[in-house]
């Protein structure tokens, strides 16, 4: 099990009030509790015997930007880096230090983001595989011939959608190899692609269906008796610029450069007395609780 951990600590962080978890001195913990409660879940209901979170050690790679400035430029602090709630950037040193005293490995990679070690994972570690996010994005890295399905938690882990080829194509009208090049089409105004102006849903769909892929539509924007209407030609025309960078921005990497790692997860806690010492000073003894109960019943 991939875990998209910066995906699931925001969703805790905005599921969770503030003032319904925090420590004894007042500090918010609301994403901690939440995180570990989703993970507990998670583990409970899909009986992993490997995990490993992906964090997120750049979340604008510069690649990305000097592709397409406007990637994720809307989330840009005025002082640099991402605009995180001040409340969150906290907690995510303590998801860190209870995840290492329960032994749950996590990773980042210098100048890539969290999707990007997710992609590298999905393909270097054994099937089955199972790639828990509420990214869009990571619909690209389905693979039902490996092994390799997207745990989509958009709507929360307790409403967790279970995806295969067959369920993007049913949602998308796209299979999931064809994700990445449907939403460089489509756009997507969270991460700043701007995407084809008048091209939706529906139209990228139908495009990808009857040229394959984004290099055979652009190759049949040369060719008169390609069928184009004449107003979608001329759209797709003049973004010919865009359409040439948007997919190695929205393609997930495949080949970051990563330790080995160790997956299996413990029965137990790696280090018990450090996990109760952070239960206690950060008041979280009953979700560490349930994700340590949720281990040891995987036994």
């Amino acid at each position: 099990m991939l875990i998209d951990a910066p995906s699931l600590y925001f969703r805790a962080y905005f599921g969770i009030p503030e003032s319904a978890a925090k420590a004894q001195d007042g500090t918010p913990v609301n994403a901690v509790r939440g995180f570990l409660d989703m993970l507990a879940t998670l583990v409970r209901t899909r009986r992993p015997d490997r995990m490993v979170c992906a964090m997120d050690h750049d979340w604008r790679p510069d690649w990305r930007v000097a592709l397409l400035p406007s990637y994720k430029a809307h989330r840009l602090a005025p002082e640099g880096g991402e605009v995180v709630p001040d409340t969150l950037t906290p907690q995510v040193p303590v998801i860190l230090d209870v995840l290492a005293a329960i032994g749950i490995t996590t990773v980042g990679a210098a100048g890539y983001e969290a999707d990007d070690v997710l992609g590298t994972l999905s393909v270097t570690q054994p099937a089955p595989v199972e790639v828990v996010s509420g990214d869009r994005d990571l619909f690209q890295l389905i693979d039902d011939e490996r092994g390799v399905r997207l745990l989509y938690v958009g709507r929360g882990v307790a409403k967790l959608e279970d995806c295969d080829d067959a369920a993007v194509r049913s949602r998308y009208g796209v299979p999931a190899d064809r994700y990445a090049d449907f939403a460089a089409l489509r756009g997507d105004p969270s991460d700043g692609l701007p995407g084809v102006p008048g091209v939706g849903e529906k139209t990228a769909a139908r495009l990808i269906d009857r040229y394959g892929d984004l290099d055979g539509i652009v190759a049949a924007l040369d060719d008169p008796d390609s069928g184009f209407a004449s107003g979608l030609r001329a759209k797709l025309d003049a973004s010919r610029d865009y359409l040439a960078v948007a997919p190695k921005v929205v393609r997930v990497a495949l080949d970051v450069p990563l330790p080995e790692l160790p997956t299996a997860l413990p029965p137990s806690p790696v280090a018990p007395d450090r996990l109760l010492e952070l239960a206690e000073r950060w008041n979280l003894a009953g979700s560490c609780r349930r994700l340590v109960d949720a281990l040891a019943a995987q036994g």
